[in-house]
């Protein structure tokens, strides 16, 4: 079995200042995604962009991801201690943001953005597709870095099974009871786990994006890159759920589905609603 690195959080320090590695995958993400839509505006089939265009998105787009990330994970995760801890939503340091949530952020800035420009929210959303998967795979290596967000347990004859030191609580916790996992636990001093945040990094990360900019290397009807990454993005993370640790204090919901995989529905609904309708033409 194997086990986690135990990379340091801090990837470098400036004097007072500790500049951590997650944060340092945010760079990443934004300074991709202005790269690869500078390259976009130059050689893609979607005329009348430029790099002011993509400054502007980019500041929107952080304010969104930042803001919507926060308030999702609130709201779709932990409504009831934040209502009783209300100050606690500022303290974004301790972590927790929800993709969805700033996914939904982001879709508020790509249609702020569009009325500031004078596009169609399709038509920015069409044109940012494919810029977002190489971010989300930035991010996915920041959580595998800080050993965060491990996977569900599996057989330690998995190859690539890992043991988390930063699980030991919940290894513990999981083997009460189950003499298979005591045996794994006292033998291994922790539980074999799917390494899922790899798997994200691969699916929803290099998979999705190889689809997306192939797919967009053509003019599309209006609206179906949109669609694409819709139902890429929903199907992929609806897969990798399976192999990831549900939060703890969640666990498996209604129909035995993590709440990752339960936000992912509908986004694969909606995708498929609007390729249905961008191949018919109906959409602008």
């Amino acid at each position: 079995m194997l086990i986690h690195p135990q990379f340091n959080a801090i990837a470098f320090s400036l004097g007072p200042l500790s500049v951590r590695w997650y944060g340092l995958m945010y760079m990443v993400a934004f300074i991709l995604f202005v790269s690869l839509g500078r390259y976009r505006a130059r050689k893609g089939p979607i005329p009348g962009w430029e790099a002011k265009d993509l400054d502007d998105l980019l500041f929107y787009g952080v304010l969104g991801v930042v803001l919507g990330g926060r308030l999702g994970y609130v709201l779709f995760y932990k409504a009831s201690y934040y209502l009783g801890h209300p100050l606690e939503i500022l303290y974004v340091w301790q972590g927790g943001m929800s993709f969805h949530g700033g996914f939904l952020g982001v879709l508020a800035a790509l249609w702020f953005f569009g009325r500031k420009s004078g596009r169609s929210f399709l038509q920015v959303g069409d044109f940012v597709g494919p810029l977002v998967p190489l971010g989300l795979a930035a991010g996915r290596l920041g959580n595998f870095i800080n050993g965060e967000l491990w996977g569900r347990v599996t057989s330690p004859s998995l190859p690539w099974a890992m043991g988390f030191p930063q699980a030991a609580h919940e290894d513990a916790a999981r083997a009460v009871g189950d003499p298979q996992l005591m045996d794994w636990l006292t033998q291994y001093h922790m539980l074999p786990r799917h390494p899922s945040q790899l798997y994200q990094f691969a699916l929803e990360g290099l998979a999705l994006f190889a689809i997306l900019w192939l797919f967009s290397r053509k003019a599309r009807p209006t609206g179906l890159v949109s669609a694409a990454f819709l139902i890429g993005y929903g199907v992929f993370r609806f897969l990798a759920e399976f192999a990831r640790e549900p939060d703890d204090f969640l666990g498996l919901l209604a129909g035995q589905l993590s709440m990752g995989q339960w936000l992912s529905l509908p986004m694969i609904a909606v995708g498929v609603v609007l390729a249905v309708l961008a191949t018919r033409g109906k959409l602008r």
